[in-house]
């Protein structure tokens, strides 16, 4: 779809940023700067085929509510592809972004840099990625639309280099363009779908709700809720164990309540990260009309892809100032041959530091097993909550006992002495309460 397509499709209003495009006069003996014969006869040709003069449109557009800095490319001149000029305008919407405090929308088609333009065209990355820096350094959102085709530098920079990317179904999204690529690769490997399923891609929208999809998500980067937030009531009416085998028992019950009905009654609407993990959540969703970040864990054993997307969520809330809450039950980390060879340690480092450096206080309600580091990991430090359905252990009582080399018998009596029931951690001044139906 030509850009000027897309612009009206998503915005209710736009206004074009003042452009200046190179033209041959600007470039001594033609040709750009490596003098490539035919370099002006094709950028002509683009400039009567799509009735622009560059290969990106940059403007200011309303999404909605929002107002945003719009960066939209034009795959029908040169193939989108990044130029000189490209840069010049990109550059320049980022800038005007940060002047008005805006958050940045790129709408990408491209094949990545410009090969008339040789290492000139190579070091616009490096000059698009200064300014999503200094965004980022900003406290300004950006979101990408991955529109398709979107290889090299699109995908390097401007794509994967976004805080929440959308794509196209169907969308060829990769490093390597179709030109490049071995010959024996598998062209389903570069989709946007390839990448949903990797966590590098956060969403698949079908062309009918991408306006609306795009709207919810500036909402909800750009209006956050004053925190911290306030911890989520116990969804069942439960008496607090009397043992601390008795807490175990009921944090693992098949009818206790799970992290996403507590998500589903804390928020009003959610939009999900992408997270490989099946067994987390994490997104940003609207209560009280503002946005609060969340991480979820869904009751079974966290994976490295778990704990780095959980970090992900933590340091892009941090820097737009969104309030955090996780909901913390996992028996603990994966400790597999599988999650050691993915890096389990590190991940767990990376979520726990993540944490610890958030500037605005982040909330953790403990809703289930509280087991070890998988569960240390998304806690937040001094503001804590427990169900009286949970358990929090420095390990689970079962494996407390092995390491201890006690026998089976004396599983019970070890969970007791771990002291992990609710009303101990409340005691041993690990949480602050439990939380009220």
């Amino acid at each position: 779809m030509p850009a000027r397509r897309l612009i009206a499709t998503l915005t209710c209003a736009f206004t074009e940023l003042p452009q200046r495009s190179a033209t041959a006069a600007d470039l001594p003996g033609g040709g750009g700067p490596l003098g490539w014969r035919g370099y002006d006869e094709a950028r002509a040709r683009a400039r009567e085929r799509t009735g622009e003069t560059e290969s990106v449109v940059c403007g200011l557009g309303r999404f909605g509510d929002v107002e945003a800095v719009l960066i939209a490319f034009e795959f029908g001149f040169l193939g989108g592809s990044i130029g000189a000029a490209t840069g010049d305008r990109v550059e320049n919407a980022f800038i005007t972004a940060r002047d008005l405090s805006l958050p940045v929308v790129s709408v990408i088609a491209s094949g990545g840099s410009r090969m008339q333009e040789g290492m000139h065209a190579l070091t616009q990355l490096q000059r698009i990625a200064r300014q999503m820096v200094r965004l980022r350094a900003a406290g300004l959102p950006h979101l990408a639309v991955l529109v398709g085709p979107v290889t090299g530098g699109g995908w390097a920079t401007l794509g994967a280099g976004s805080d929440v990317r959308l794509a196209l179904p169907g969308a060829q999204v990769g490093f390597a363009g179709s030109r490049v690529r071995p010959a024996d690769a598998d062209p389903d490997a570069y989709t946007a779908e390839a990448k949903f399923a990797l966590g590098q891609v956060d969403r698949i929208v079908p062309p009918e709700e991408l306006p609306s999809a795009v709207d919810r998500w500036l909402a909800l980067l750009t209006t956050p809720a004053a925190g911290p937030v306030a911890p989520p009531h116990a969804l069942r009416d439960t008496p607090l164990p009397e043992t601390g085998w008795a807490a175990v028992h009921q944090a693992r019950a098949p009818e206790r309540p799970r992290a996403e009905a507590y998500l589903d009654a804390y928020l009003d609407e959610r939009e999900p990260l992408a997270c490989p993990d099946p067994g987390v959540l994490c997104g940003f969703g609207r209560r009280h009309g503002r946005t609060v970040g969340y991480v979820a864990q869904l009751g079974t054993a966290t994976r490295p892809a778990g704990f780095r997307a959980a970090t992900r969520l933590l340091r892009l809330a941090d820097r737009l100032s969104v309030p955090v809450l996780t909901l913390v039950d996992t028996p603990g980390a994966a400790n597999g041959a599988d999650a050691e060879r993915e890096g389990v340690g590190p991940a767990i480092a990376e979520a726990i530091t993540a944490v610890a450096a958030s500037r605005i206080p982040v909330t953790t309600l403990l809703v289930g097993e509280g087991g070890s580091g998988g569960a240390v990991a998304l806690t937040a430090s001094g503001r804590t909550w427990v169900t009286p359905d949970s358990y929090y252990s420095v390990i689970a009582p079962e494996l407390a006992a092995a390491i201890l080399k006690r026998g089976p018998d004396e599983v019970r009596g070890t969970a007791e002495q771990l002291r992990l029931r609710p009303q101990d951690l409340v005691e041993l001044g690990l949480a602050r309460g439990v939380v009220p139906v």
